[in-house]
């Protein structure tokens, strides 16, 4: 008998324990690291890409800079933007002058439903940049390999360290660099990579503009709860 009760006096704190409800548990923390530029190691879960691929003449690196502290390094995305297009190129270019930074695709994806903004710690050179966020396919015709990208301007102040935070709902769904005229809400809990990018063209008013080079170096990157 002594038995039958340890079992179920067992059970009972068992089932207690499930039924009891942690606050922390139900709710995230209220800030979330997505990206921490502070190693080398960091570089492998990015790639590069720019015009050059279709026949431009711009070109972008990314680094891992020491800060000259002894324990803080932070990223670098920098190179030039070029307008001109490669003689005899194949491809029929529209649009040259941009290059971009993205994430390889995490393993699966990550789920930032419990959040509301996204925070980059930057410094930059005065240029507007863009801050990408890809999801899984829904918004375009079923069985295209393309995910569903949604856009945001950062404008990144001169010189000093900078925390840019974009709401979720800032940003806008886009297909190949041009807005989609369509009323669509984003799926953060299905979220599969992000990029930062820049354009030699257009971006906020009173931003750096035009051909040339560029430079910004990224800390971090944050999910935030900010309601």
């Amino acid at each position: 008998m002594s038995r039958f009760r340890s079992l179920l006096q067992a059970s009972l704190n068992a089932t207690r324990r499930a039924l009891t409800w942690n606050i922390e548990d139900l709710v995230p923390p209220s800030e979330r690291y997505i990206f921490n530029f502070n190693s080398k190691d960091e570089l492998k879960k990015w790639h590069l890409y720019s015009d050059s691929e279709y026949g431009g003449l711009s070109s972008a690196a990314l680094e891992i800079k020491d800060t000259g502290n002894g324990s803080t390094n932070v990223g670098v995305f920098s190179g030039n933007l070029s307008l001109d297009v490669m003689e005899g190129s194949k491809w029929n270019m529209t649009r040259s002058g941009f290059c971009g930074m993205r994430s390889k695709k995490f393993d699966g994806f990550i789920d930032l439903d419990g959040y509301d903004t996204i925070a980059l710690k930057l410094k930059g050179d005065g240029r507007c940049y863009i801050s990408t966020i890809y999801t899984e396919n829904w918004v375009n015709t079923p069985g295209q390999d393309e995910d569903n990208s949604w856009q945001a301007f950062v404008f990144v102040p001169k010189e000093n360290w900078y925390i840019a935070k974009i709401p979720l709902t800032r940003y806008v769904p886009t297909w190949r660099g041009n807005m989609i005229n369509a009323k669509l809400e984003m799926n953060p809990a299905r979220i599969l990579g992000m990029s930062l990018s820049v354009n030699a063209e257009g971006g906020v008013p009173g931003a750096k503009s035009g051909p040339g080079d560029f430079q910004v170096e990224v800390d971090w990157i944050k999910a935030l709860r900010m309601q």
